[in-house]
């Protein structure tokens, strides 16, 4: 549920309240859009923070607009060698630079007294909300790199899928806390654009280029005191309606769009509809089907001690063969340098995705998924990948043609038997329930 709310209902509660509060101020308030510098009021410390965060976080904006934008290009550029390493290096510094420069801003908001004086609450919770984001982002970096990879196939079609009105959550729902908490924290900067000065990125002064030159004059118009009261009074009240209505408009759409979905899914096809009630049935009898298969491959693993892998010819050091183990998890098995089978899980320890069958020249198979590499001899996972813990070896052994088990080796254990090389072509690999001797 709290998945739910944070992937697809707050995205759109964020979009729709921006959409509706942007355009009544570009209707009514446009002319009051304003970024309220206060260099007049104090310049020194200002260059040392808008200049080192506007140039940090446009890199970074940069970075993420060409993955949302172009997926497919920003895969095949990310593809060449030393291209990932690149792209996170600069990420990462242009992160640590928005991050001095966002910092040296909040100082100077709170200990300059002029500046402080027309500094509003709303300056510094935009503040507070754009330097968490950005040690998210720092924190993302050095806990699951090379995300500029692995987010084209999760994050960049999630939130594609929140363009297109057909949300799916599922892409991104098993990435760690991190990631769920800085894609929300995006869109509470979303939800804040039209009430903060961060609207003025949306005025973009393009018609000063050719306008003629204007001479602005100052004046301030005689009003009584208690007509001038009374008027900010009734706008307040007019605003705080209108911003009410808005509110429940954006979450009458939203709940309209989640109830028709609820609906939908519980009442099923509508009656007549032959065509859509033949495809519910043959998508059930498909998982049917499918869990049916599954429960009979665990039916067979509880009923034996040992289950066929492949014969020990199809094995080979270079490509790994797939399997299902006891605890019905992918595996592979590959034949090591000394002739003898090198059995392992091929479930990664980051988040659970099939690692490749594919040994690279320096003997390790790679996650796809996040970009982590595994050592086949030992399992350890490379150094600075996502993963950290190992993927653990499995137990097995050889048997020949008469059924008799010539060698055999337990996770850890030394290899337990012998052959004479001319026989192990004859043999086949059998997987080895957990805690059972096949001796």
């Amino acid at each position: 549920m709290v998945d739910a709310f944070l992937l697809v209902g707050w995205p759109y509660l964020a979009l729709v309240t921006a959409a509706v509060a942007g355009y009544r101020g570009a209707r009514r308030g446009r002319l009051t859009w304003t970024s309220r510098s206060s260099q007049f009021l104090e310049d020194r410390r200002l260059l040392w923070g808008s200049g080192p965060w506007h140039v940090g976080i446009l890199l970074v904006l940069a970075g993420h607009a060409a993955a949302l934008s172009a997926p497919g290009i920003w895969a095949a550029l990310l593809a060449a060698p030393g291209a990932v390493v690149v792209v996170e290096t600069t990420g990462i510094g242009a992160a640590l630079l928005a991050l001095v420069g966002l910092a040296a801003l909040l100082w100077r908001r709170v200990t300059d007294g002029r500046v402080q004086a027309v500094t509003s609450s709303a300056d510094l919770a935009v503040l507070a909300v754009l330097l968490v984001q950005t040690l998210l982002g720092l924190a993302m970096a050095a806990t699951l790199p090379f995300g500029s990879v692995w987010s084209t196939g999760t994050v960049v079609p999630y939130v594609w899928s929140l363009v297109t009105l057909s949300p799916q959550m599922d892409l991104v729902a098993d990435l760690p806390a991190l990631v769920k908490v800085h894609l929300a924290g995006a869109w509470l900067l979303v939800l804040l654009l039209p009430f903060t000065r961060l609207m003025h990125l949306l005025a973009v002064p393009i018609g000063y280029l050719w306008r003629p030159p204007q001479r602005v004059v100052w004046a301030n118009p005689r009003r009584r005191p208690q007509a001038a009261a009374a008027a900010v009074q009734a706008e307040g009240r007019r605003e705080f309606l209108k911003g009410g209505l808005g509110l429940a408009g954006a979450a009458g759409l939203m709940a309209l769009g989640v109830l028709d979905k609820t609906l939908s899914f519980f009442r099923g096809p509508r009656s007549g509809d032959l065509e859509a009630e033949s495809a519910l049935l043959e998508k059930r009898l498909q998982r049917l089907q499918q869990t049916a298969e599954e429960r009979q491959l665990e039916l067979e693993r509880q009923r034996h001690a040992m289950i066929p892998i492949a014969r020990w010819a199809e094995l080979s050091e270079g490509k790994g063969v797939y399997f299902i183990d006891y605890a019905m998890n992918p595996g592979l098995a590959f034949r090591g340098r000394d002739g003898l089978p090198l059995v392992l899980s091929a479930k990664c320890t980051h988040l659970g995705c099939t690692v490749g069958s594919q040994r690279d020249a320096g003997g390790r198979i790679l996650c796809p998924c996040h970009i982590s590499y595994f050592d086949v001899e030992t399992g350890q996972p490379s150094a600075g990948a996502p993963a950290r813990l190992p993927l653990p070896h499995l137990a097995w052994a050889l048997v020949d043609t008469a059924g008799h088990v010539c060698v055999s080796q337990q996770p850890g254990a030394a290899v337990v038997g012998r052959v004479e090389p001319a026989v192990l072509s004859a043999c086949s690999l059998y997987l080895v329930r957990p805690g059972v001797n096949p001796a």
